[in-house]
C-alpha cells in the first residue's frame, strides 16, 4: 500500500519560511517523479512544483518561482518543499504527490496523494 505522509506545515508570518517533508512508503521511490500541489479554500487544486526521479530537473509554477525549492532524497524516500518569502496568498493545504510518468503535467497524471498539510501565512 502506497503512503505519502506530509509534515512541516503550520502558521508563519509573511516573509517567513517553512519546509514541508513528504515521506513515501510502499513504492520504489526512485522510480517516481514527485510533486506538490496546493488548494486554497474555494479554489481548485493547483500545481506548485515537480521534480524528476533523479532530482536533476525541476519545474515550478510562476507564482512560486524563485521563492520555493523542491528537492528529494532517494535514500530516505523523502521529498521536500522549501518555502521562503511566504505571502498570504500562499495559504493553502499542500499535497505531496507521486507519478511514474516522467513529465506529468495535468492533475489526472499524478497517481498517489498524501493527506495534505495546512500552511497559513498571516500576521
Amino acid at each position: 500500500q502506497v503512503q505519502l505522509v506530509e509534515s512541516g506545515g503550520g502558521l508563519v508570518q509573511p516573509g517567513g519560511s517553512l519546509r514541508l517533508s513528504c515521506a513515501a512508503s510502499g513504492l520504489t521511490f526512485s522510480n517516481y517523479a514527485m510533486g506538490w500541489f496546493r488548494q486554497a479554500p474555494g479554489k481548485e487544486r493547483e500545481f506548485v512544483a515537480r521534480i524528476t526521479r533523479s532530482g536533476s530537473f525541476t519545474v515550478y509554477a510562476d507564482s512560486v518561482k524563485g521563492r520555493f525549492t523542491i528537492s528529494r532524497d532517494n535514500a530516505k524516500a523523502t521529498n521536500y518543499l522549501q518555502m521562503d518569502s511566504l505571502k498570504p496568498e500562499d495559504t493553502a493545504v499542500y499535497y505531496c504527490t507521486a507519478t511514474p510518468i516522467p513529465a506529468a503535467s495535468i492533475l489526472s497524471e499524478w497517481h498517489y496523494w498524501g493527506q495534505g498539510a495546512q500552511v497559513t501565512v498571516s500576521s
